[in-house]
């Protein structure tokens, strides 16, 4: 499986049917083989604060973390990451995400409209993160938005969805 969703948590709920129509929807984007793995953890406020803490030094609870296995780079040959290449499933690890359910819940009732839409977004966002995308430098937040606008429009996880 390309993207392998992890529970830490009692609820259960995410739809991982759309978390696989967002990693195959990013990756038609950027016209990618389908050659990675993704490991996404759903994990409760605490855990996720306290590894935003150890991480990144940030003592607040946050809605997605990325961690990248790769320094991943357009154009993406495989045989450049082959120290990154699972042997069993022959996929790239591109990387982990961590999303806190709670916390988009929260904001997806803040921002008016569905949990799927927040986490779609989230999600979509986490996987800019691991394919090298950033936004420190607000150039770099432009494109990475247009992407993201994009991708979600592809996908009609607009805003008011």
């Amino acid at each position: 499986m390309a993207l392998e969703v992890f529970y830490t948590t009692k609820n259960k709920s995410v739809d991982k049917a759309l978390l696989d129509k967002i990693y195959f929807q990013t990756l038609k984007h950027f016209k990618l083989d389908d050659v990675f793995e993704v490991e996404l953890t759903i994990v409760g406020e605490q855990r996720i604060r306290t590894t935003n803490l150890q991480t990144r030094g940030i003592d607040r609870v946050t809605d997605v973390l990325s961690f990248p296995s790769i320094n991943f780079k357009f154009p993406f040959k495989k045989q450049d990451y082959i120290y990154a290449i699972d042997p069993e499933s022959d996929k790239v690890m591109l990387g982990e995400l961590m999303l806190c359910e709670k916390r988009a819940k929260k904001q997806a009732k803040d921002f008016g409209h569905s949990l799927n839409r927040e986490i779609g977004f989230l999600v979509l966002h986490g996987l800019l993160h691991l394919l090298g995308f950033d936004h420190i430098e607000k150039e770099d937040e432009v494109v990475m938005m247009k992407h993201a606008e994009e991708i979600l429009k592809e996908l009609n996880l607009t805003r008011d969805v």
